[in-house]
């Protein structure tokens, strides 16, 4: 089988490490399943987006709804990056981090009043607004606060993103964002608008996007109304292009940040505003892993299962996306053969699984296994199905490593139930 390897995480003698600390080490201190990052995995992927674009006005903002620990968020804060905040829990985190509101952008297809109320009374940079109905209650809270808001509305460019149809999110049958002509007629009746002040246009049409192609045209049709609108009287300040560059899980042709900025930097020099980005899969899939146990190898007929103590409350990507993560041993053995298994947790759901039909090498119990590529929508989307405790999380800096979460208890369980 092959082995995934970054820079951060890799083989030394035959064992898996994170950046300078064995993964068995760590694992021997804090048990199984455990998330663990590489804080110096991070740091480079965002210093090679911000060199990338370093000709271009532009500002990054870290989508934090791909690991939203406090940790990590304000790792990308100390590196200049402004926050994309979804809901009014992640606003909360990324405030807690000290974070300045003017560098955070408030976006999500269904905000509540309380987080319109919350985003306006902060004095957030923007709300990214996605329908006529929300601009129009933003308008009616600004009014009643005596305040502007400071908006930029969603558009959807009805691309095709080629991706996972879950996560494909520009065209028009999805339901982020209004059409071109929808956002041009709110754009050319602003004035009605007394309590708001429109500074953007916005767009995102997808995630793990592995072609530039899609990237290009929704820019070129969005760069088509930011001009409508500017012959219109109306100077935006920015053109937010989202987020959605694809990463490698397994063998994917995707392109490089180098290569985005060339095709798309000639684009955004057309636009007189600034460029922004939200990048969150990107910055922090391929810094982290899930590191879970072997608990029992078992055969039913022809079909060979490694149960693991990891499961889908863990990790949910593989059983909701069908999506692949590897897997590979922490420890490798020249003399293991290759089998075909099904990677399953203990979880009493068929769908609890991390791999099907996978070709990985024998296990035994005892033995650990990473699951590569879990920085991004790991830890965030976990659960506690079956009232299974939620994994601590590491984060691994040279030599150094921190508990930045801990592993639940049962008292966290159930601190706030009562038995009636």
């Amino acid at each position: 089988m092959h082995h995934l390897e970054t820079e951060f995480i890799k083989y030394k003698n035959n064992k898996l490490f994170i950046e300078d600390v064995s993964v068995d080490k760590i694992t021997g201190e804090f048990g199984t399943p455990l998330y663990i990052y590489s804080k110096n995995h991070f740091i480079k992927q965002y210093n090679n987006f911000a060199s990338a674009f370093s000709s271009l006005n532009h500002k990054i903002f870290y989508a934090m709804k791909a690991n939203y620990n406090l940790s990590i968020i304000n790792t990308f804060a100390k590196l200049g990056s402004g926050i994309d905040a979804n809901s009014e829990g992640e606003l909360y985190r990324a405030l807690k981090t000290g974070i300045h509101p003017s560098n955070i952008i408030l976006t999500s297809v269904g905000k509540t009043k309380n987080e319109i109320k919350i985003g306006i009374e902060k004095n957030v940079l923007m709300i990214k607004a996605e329908s006529e109905e929300e601009i129009e209650l933003i308008n009616k809270i600004a009014g009643e606060l005596n305040k502007t808001a400071s908006v930029a509305i969603r558009v959807n460019p009805d691309v095709d993103a080629k991706t996972h149809p879950y996560i494909s999110t520009g065209l028009s049958t999805n339901k982020f964002g209004v059409d071109s002509k929808s956002a041009l007629n709110i754009y050319k009746h602003r004035k009605e608008f007394r309590n708001i002040k429109f500074t953007g246009i916005d767009m995102h049409i997808g995630s793990q996007i592995t072609s530039i192609v899609p990237f290009c045209e929704a820019v070129q049709k969005l760069s088509e109304l930011y001009f409508e609108i500017e012959k219109d009287g109306l100077k935006l300040e920015h053109f937010d292009v989202g987020g959605g560059i694809g990463v490698t899980y397994n063998n994917e042709q995707s392109f490089t940040i180098n290569e985005f900025a060339e095709k798309t930097i000639p684009l955004f020099k057309k636009l007189n505003c600034q460029i922004f980005f939200e990048p969150g899969r990107y910055l922090t899939a391929n810094g982290g892993i899930l590191v879970t146990e072997v608990l029992y190898n078992k055969k039913n007929g022809d079909k060979n299962f490694v149960i693991i103590d990891a499961a889908m409350n863990d990790l949910l990507r593989p059983s909701i996306y069908q999506a692949y993560h590897h897997v590979q041993p922490v420890q490798l053995f020249e003399d293991r053969k290759e089998k075909i298994v099904d990677v399953v947790g203990p979880v009493c759901e068929s769908g609890d699984y991390i791999a099907r039909d996978r070709e990985i090498s024998e296990t035994k119990s005892g033995e650990l296994l990473a699951i590569m590529s879990a920085g991004a929508y790991g830890m965030v989307m976990s659960s506690n199905y079956n009232a299974r405790r939620r994994p601590a999380e590491i984060l691994v800096n040279g030599t150094n490593l921190s508990v930045i979460r801990s592993r639940e208890t049962f008292e966290h369980l159930i601190w706030d139930e009562k038995i009636l």
